[in-house]
């Protein structure tokens, strides 16, 4: 299993990664889809490719052929919205928020899954990405569908521990090579 090599190569210092990854992805109460879905765009948001090579061929053993492309398609156009709107929030001139933002969202109109899923991907991208007003629009989305605040955080711890885990990963590769 690719969560067990992964889990394995975590460094003694960072022993609670190890078993939050465990945890977060081996006790998760979220449906299959909605976990691995979650689980590949977050590995896919991380940029770290050792986590990507050791959790993507379980996710995409867990997902539809729909699914597994709706997942990569929200790490997409998350890592461009989550720029160009983080952006936006973030210059003092409330201006550019009145500006049309012209880029084309397809994907999220009709994601080829159901939208809550496309949602809940897109939101656990956006909290690595650190965009407060994607993680607001989306929250706000699935809380309208009746989404429950624990389904929310259970994405969200997702995406940080995986976001950690490729972090330090990355980073011990690099000293290694000293």
């Amino acid at each position: 299993m690719a969560l067990d090599e992964l889990k394995s190569a975590i460094p003694d210092f960072a022993k609670d990664l190890k078993l939050n990854l465990g945890s977060v992805i081996g006790n998760s109460d979220l449906p299959q889809q909605q976990l691995w879905g979650t689980v590949l765009a977050c590995a896919i948001a991380s940029r770290s490719p050792k986590v990507l090579r050791e959790l993507e061929p379980e996710a995409k053993a867990n997902l539809s052929a729909e699914a597994y492309t709706a997942a990569k398609s929200a790490a997409a156009i998350m890592a461009m919205n989550n720029v160009f709107y983080r952006t936006r929030h973030l210059l003092s001139d409330p201006e550019y928020g009145t500006l049309r933002a012209g880029l084309r969202m397809n994907v999220i109109g009709n994601p080829g899954v159901e939208k809550v899923d496309f949602e809940l991907w897109s939101l656990a991208v956006s909290a690595i990405n650190g965009c407060g007003q994607c993680l607001d629009s989306h929250e706000q989305v699935l809380r309208k569908a009746g989404v429950d605040r624990e389904t929310i955080q259970e994405a969200v711890k997702i995406a940080s521990v995986i976001q950690a885990v490729g972090v330090t990963l990355d980073a011990e590769a690099v000293l290694a090579e000293q």
